[in-house]
């Protein structure tokens, strides 16, 4: 056998060696993955918030203030004021519902010296997944 004929070998990570720098990796990610899960439960809940904003504009009509303690869907506060003619379109509203408490409005007189107008706010309570608080202000004496 000839000098040529051996391979020398060169030194190699040991089987140790490659499991700590593993597991010194796996903990440098945990922190990255934890960030992430909170930034998309965030974004999850703002999302899914913005969904219940745009329906709850379903229920902002003037009408409202008659359903008090009351749980009525997008479709019976929407029928008397369109037509709605497609079939899924009434399947769609009558998905969306709300409960609906309407507290007494109040009051905004302002004292004679400062001679401004009057106000009453009404507001809108939906209760549901995400409650929202909606209110109606109606100026007086200009």
């Amino acid at each position: 056998m000839k000098k040529s004929d051996i391979k020398i070998l060169r030194p190699a990570f040991t089987i140790i060696e490659i499991l700590i720098s593993v597991i010194i990796i796996s903990l440098a990610i945990i922190p990255v993955l934890k960030l992430h899960t909170s930034s998309h439960e965030q974004i999850v809940y703002i999302s899914e918030r913005n969904k219940r904003a745009l329906q709850d504009s379903l229920y902002l009509d003037p009408t409202v203030f008659s359903y008090h303690q009351d749980t009525k869907t997008a479709y019976d506060i929407l029928g008397g004021l369109f037509k709605v003619q497609e079939q899924e379109s009434r399947e769609i509203l009558k998905k969306i519902q709300r409960d609906i408490f309407i507290p007494e409005p109040v009051e905004l007189i302002p004292s004679e010296e400062q001679g401004a107008p009057t106000a009453t706010a009404n507001a809108v309570m939906l209760k549901g997944k995400h409650s929202s608080v909606y209110y109606y202000l109606k100026l007086e004496g200009f």
